[in-house]
């Protein structure tokens, strides 16, 4: 098989959304660093939802982006708490795919602290084929072609292959 057409991971985003700031959104920090072992950035509010008490400006959850092979042992980790099983309602056009794990304490090594609570985190994963940089760079920019672009069947069979996953 041609090389340039095989998917790749190209990131891993995790995200725990906790709809406030201050000690909440510190333990939810805490938490996402001792998962992935590296420093999350904060999610700021896009705009005021009163209903919420969120104001613009806010920061109300953390995320972290993995890349390489700390994206690829984080997803076999994630995959197996979830059971190895996703919906293709959960994948894109693209290829790209999200799911849910609702507590952190699925995790290996994790355990309940009453003083931090339970949090739930999404996980979205990119998918990519070698060669799609010519998408995003500075010189000489193009489109890449229809024969190229990665489709939804493309990163179902790429999961269950490379990761066992099952998809419903």
């Amino acid at each position: 098989m041609n090389p340039m057409r095989i998917p790749l991971i190209e990131k891993v985003t995790v995200h725990i959304g906790t709809g406030e700031s201050g000690e909440r959104l510190i333990n939810a920090e805490n938490l996402l660093e001792t998962i992935v072992k590296q420093k999350p950035v904060r999610a700021i509010a896009k705009k005021t939802l009163p209903s919420f008490s969120i104001k613009k400006h806010e920061p109300i959850g953390c995320k972290v982006t993995l890349r390489g092979k700390n994206a690829q042992e984080f997803l076999k980790t994630a995959l197996k708490i979830v059971d190895n099983k996703l919906s293709a309602s959960q994948f894109d056009e693209n290829g790209n795919f999200s799911f849910g794990i609702e507590e952190h304490t699925d995790f290996p090594g994790m355990k309940y602290d009453p003083s931090i609570g339970i949090y739930g985190m999404d996980v979205n994963v990119s998918i990519k084929r070698p060669g799609y940089r010519i998408n995003t760079r500075k010189v000489e920019k193009h489109k890449i072609p229809m024969n190229h672009r990665l489709k939804k069947e493309d990163a179902i069979s790429f999961l269950k292959e490379k990761y066992g996953a099952e998809v419903v």
